[in-house]
């Protein structure tokens, strides 16, 4: 690699890191991070459990972003005296280091700078995830579960923690529908990109003919609600329903009814809840899932009228979103920014960090655009 092709990258480098370090606001950050500390340290701070939770989780994704930050700024000011050292010395292994090194910072860079693009109201939230089968029959079942488990896997490689409260096995393979929660700040923001239809292509594994089919599975990605959010909502518009948990092939997974499924009677919106023993906590939870939807139609439906408004007659751009094909080629691509790759296999691991930065991109310049 030519020395002028490496100034300009670690040039580039460099303004990265100082237009990162405007926004992200290290001082601000600082001082909020003085005032969680104390109030982590009041001796009252677990009388009010939510709250707690709430502080302790922010001062530690703080500390967090902060360390992440200062580190960052070492290493882009370690480069050019890595790339010297080499230069220096003649040690082509020191040089093809610094090279890596290189390639490791920008691809870092670009992962905080598409966090910076995270500014909407409801971005910093936990995210609620509901995946369902759509059209396909069974192969949009097993499609289904098999996007749950690249959502799933794409959580671990971030240490994203997931509780599912929701799962509803179809009878012969995958499942009809999830909903799981992923507990991590900007969880929301980072995920709402992923909303839409999801299109798989492939030799489907229960035809016996061994016949291509086109299947589908439908991703919601909605903001968890905090407590100062929670709507009213009256006992006449809602049934409810208990049952027995249930696993694959209708499977008993309790021997108690308490299971907990709610139907919001005016707007014909179910959820349901069994990942809990207590019949009661399930209950709450599902009355939280409820809100947190409730709200979402609610906001989609302000936004729709500013739309109308506007004149504005693009539609939503989370329906068909990105297609799958692993018949008779290998490929995915995001239908919205073709962003695509041939590694099926890697995505379908969870390997879904470009599309996802792609798509927080792309969603920008549409809010951006006239």
């Amino acid at each position: 690699m030519a020395a002028l092709e490496i100034d300009e990258r670690i040039a580039g480098v460099e303004s990265t890191m100082a237009n990162l370090e405007k926004v992200f606001d290290v001082p601000s950050t600082e001082a909020e991070i003085g005032d969680l500390e104390q109030q982590a340290s009041a001796p009252d701070l677990w009388d009010d459990q939510a709250n707690a939770q709430r502080v302790t989780s922010r001062l530690s994704f703080l500390q967090g972003e902060l360390r992440r930050m200062q580190e960052l700024k070492t290493r882009v000011a370690d480069l050019p005296v890595m790339f010297e050292l080499a230069d220096a010395e003649d040690d082509e292994s020191a040089r093809n280091e610094a090279i890596t090194e290189l390639d490791s910072l920008e691809k870092d860079l670009s992962d905080l700078e598409v966090r910076t693009l995270l500014s909407g109201e409801y971005d910093d939230r936990d995210a609620l995830v509901t995946i369902r089968a759509e059209a396909g029959g069974v192969d949009a079942a097993d499609w289904a579960e098999m996007v749950m488990r690249m959502y799933t896997r794409y959580c671990e490689r971030h240490g994203w923690p997931v509780e599912v409260y929701d799962t509803s096995y179809a009878e012969e393979a995958g499942i009809k529908s999830a909903t799981f929660a992923v507990k991590a700040p900007y969880a929301y923001g980072t995920l709402s990109v992923e909303q839409g239809t999801h299109r798989l292509v492939r030799i489907s594994p229960f035809d016996n003919q061994g016949r291509r089919q086109t299947s589908f599975a439908g991703v919601e990605v909605i903001p968890v609600v905090e407590q100062t959010e929670s709507m009213d909502i009256p006992e006449d518009d809602l049934r409810v329903d208990v049952y027995r948990s249930s696993g694959p092939g209708g499977q008993g997974v309790n021997t108690t009814d308490s299971a907990v499924r709610l139907t919001h009677i005016p707007t014909g919106i179910v959820v349901s809840c069994q990942n809990e023993r207590s019949q009661l906590q399930n209950k709450a939870t599902a009355m939280g899932i409820l809100q947190a939807k409730l709200l979402e139609r609610q906001r989609q439906e302000e936004q729709a009228k500013i739309d109308a408004l506007k004149g504005d007659s693009s539609g939503s751009w989370g329906n068909q979103m990105r297609s799958y094909v692993l018949h008779p080629y290998q490929m995915v691509k995001d239908l919205r920014t073709e962003q695509e790759t041939g590694n099926t296999q890697a995505v379908l691991d969870g390997e879904i960090d470009d599309f996802i930065a792609s798509g927080i991109r792309w969603r920008r310049q549409q809010a951006a655009a006239p």
